[in-house]
């Protein structure tokens, strides 16, 4: 199996959730941003039935952009944990087994490579609650986005209470 088809293979299992998104392009196939944008606009259409009238959110790629703060790779490896196997709208409330979400985030992350370089619109701790800047028009969303090798990736989960 080459990069390319392990890198699907383990972002499809992280996004195995109806609210959870994700999304790898070769680096030459666009920015980082633009991928963001691109995900965000396929939950957006996705989740339009749930989403709250009226509700406004990042539009263009410089707002996505603008919202995306640099992480650490162990950072990024733990977002992506978080956002495959926990929910954003119900804290504490399983998705998934986190031991397997540990160790395809862990891969991904590798696949990426050590100069890989990693972004988020959450910050701090999970456990401790977080702040975020909305990617989406949804009351909840939460992204980590990776560039390194040939690859761009992102993991988004959205949500609605």
């Amino acid at each position: 199996m080459d990069d390319a088809d392990l890198l699907e293979a383990l972002l499809n299992s992280l996004a195995s959730e109806a609210s959870v998104y994700a999304r790898w392009c070769w680096s030459s196939g666009g920015d980082l941003a633009h991928h963001v944008h691109d995900l965000a606009q396929a939950a957006e259409a996705d989740w339009a039935h749930e989403a709250v009238e009226g509700a406004t959110g990042p539009t263009t790629v410089e707002e996505i952009e603008a919202a995306l703060r640099p992480v650490t790779r162990e950072s990024a490896i733990e977002l992506m944990v978080n956002l495959s196997a926990d929910s954003l709208v119900f804290p504490g409330h399983a998705r998934r087994d986190r031991a397997h979400a540990k160790r395809a985030a862990v891969k991904a992350v590798s696949v990426l490579g050590p100069g890989s370089e990693w972004f988020s619109n959450t910050d701090g701790s999970w456990e401790n609650g977080r702040g975020w800047n909305s990617v989406t028009r949804h009351s909840f969303d939460g992204v980590v986005a990776g560039r390194g090798g040939d690859f761009v990736v992102a993991l988004l989960q959205v949500g609605e209470d």
